[in-house]
């Protein structure tokens, strides 16, 4: 199973300030709902409405247009329906054509428009994490959940290491929490990449970071799990995305001895000259990524992403694994195939599915209580030993998934990231 394309997850603070301005007295008018009267049968009924926010344009397309079908896919096999109630869907992009990619404006106007919007309980998105950084606190000044089916970002929802000053309560201006997320967060991810670097023999890691809220957050995690599991990063250097070559850097991690390389940051913000000019300097160095790159984007030499020589040497983690390796793989592969013919989905496809059905459940199992913000939100945080096709998981107080699982992939023929296998790495 391969990984289309993987999309930047970076984002710039500064930019959340608009995110709290943007909300003006919409967020007054709309964060109260009134429940639809029930049948006289006593079942649930009305009708609600729930949003996506992907970027559909660029470098993340393959995976969040795989991401949207998955949606889709839930929402017919259920009827459009949630119980009795009706569930209208509509998929926003974040991402505008200019940019290629998600865009700050795209999202607070994506997310201003699902907060007027009086029918809306539920906001399938971000995939970028620094996109979710602005879209949470406007949403979350309406009492609408957010469930993303790709972010990573540790400081969206808690304060442990890895995270900046302030976080997760700045993007929480009600003080209640509406944001969850079904994917590990990068705690998580920094472990499985130090435990994958330790099983695979190395001894002084170099490692560069995008200075972004994404890469800059996992790298400080990388060095929190390298000293608790005895693995010796050599530095951990910040590098400017616009620069036009990285050798300065390269020639310093060659100094130092390093024997593997990781990265941490995402494609967009210089990563294909970094692995290039640190590649050159270190021949036999292993070289390793987080998801920021494991993307055809940055594998891909047809599509000017890292040299195939580069690639034999490059191995990166997702919190996606191979799709037949969850228990509902194998059922979710047969039913994708057969509405969009297409044997081999991006595994991305089976988040945005298990992001709508979650959403289901939690409607129905509210009941009427469901037609409202209010009660859908205090269902989802509600959400305990879900059997789902990704397997079994909770939604814990502070919003995370209990999944713990990462996939290492590694460059296949084709230059797509191909799943290799599953790391287990305690959080």
């Amino acid at each position: 199973m391969f990984i289309r394309s993987k999309a930047a997850l970076a984002f710039a603070i500064p930019v959340l300030a608009a995110g709290f301005t943007a909300c003006g007295d919409d967020g007054d008018t709309a964060s109260t709902s009134t429940p639809n009267a029930p049948a006289a049968g006593g079942e649930a009924t009305g009708e609600v409405s729930v949003y996506s926010s992907l970027p559909l344009q660029g470098a993340s397309k393959d995976q969040t247009n795989a991401m949207v079908d998955g949606i889709k896919l839930a929402l017919k096999q259920s009827g459009g329906k949630a119980g009795g109630i009706n569930v209208k869907y509509e998929s926003l992009d974040d991402s505008t054509a200019q940019a290629g990619n998600w865009d700050p404006n795209q999202v607070a106007s994506n997310a201003r428009k699902v907060a007027q919007d009086k029918s809306a309980v539920a906001y399938i998105g971000e995939f970028n994490s620094g996109a979710s950084a602005l879209s949470i606190p406007i949403l979350n000044q309406v009492g609408i959940a957010q469930i993303s089916p790709a972010n990573t970002y540790v400081g969206l929802t808690t304060d442990e290491p890895g995270s900046e000053k302030g976080e997760p309560l700045k993007y929480q201006p009600t003080g209640k929490k509406t944001y969850t997320r079904i994917v590990p967060r990068d705690t998580i991810q920094a472990a499985a990449l130090v435990t994958q670097m330790k099983t695979d023999g190395c001894t002084k890691i170099a490692m560069a970071n995008d200075k972004d809220t994404y890469g800059a957050g996992l790298a400080r995690l990388i060095e929190i799990k390298a000293e608790e599991l005895g693995a010796t990063i050599t530095s951990n250097e910040g590098v400017q995305k616009d620069a036009a070559n990285f050798r300065g850097v390269a020639s310093k991690f060659k100094a130092d001895g390093a024997d593997c390389f990781v990265f941490a940051g995402v494609t967009a913000n210089g990563a294909i000259q970094v692995y290039k000019d640190v590649a050159a300097a270190l021949p036999e160095a292993k070289l390793y990524g987080g998801d920021g790159v494991c993307e055809s984007g940055f594998t891909s030499p047809a599509k000017k992403g890292i040299p195939a020589s580069v690639g034999e040497r490059f191995s990166c983690t997702v919190a996606t694994l191979d799709l037949e390796s969850y228990p509902g793989g194998q059922e979710f592969i047969e039913a994708f195939s057969a509405e969009y013919n297409e044997d081999s989905p991006d595994p991305y496809a089976i988040y945005g599915f298990e992001a709508m059905k979650l959403t289901l459940d939690t409607i129905k199992a509210a009941g009427q209580a469901g037609t409202t913000r209010e009660g859908f939100l205090a269902q989802l945080f509600m959400t305990k030993d879900r059997d789902s096709v990704l397997g079994t998981y909770s939604i814990d107080p502070n919003g995370d998934t209990t999944l713990t699982d990462y996939g290492l992939y590694k460059v296949g023929p084709e230059g797509d990231p191909m799943y290799d296998s599953t790391i287990k790495a305690a959080s």
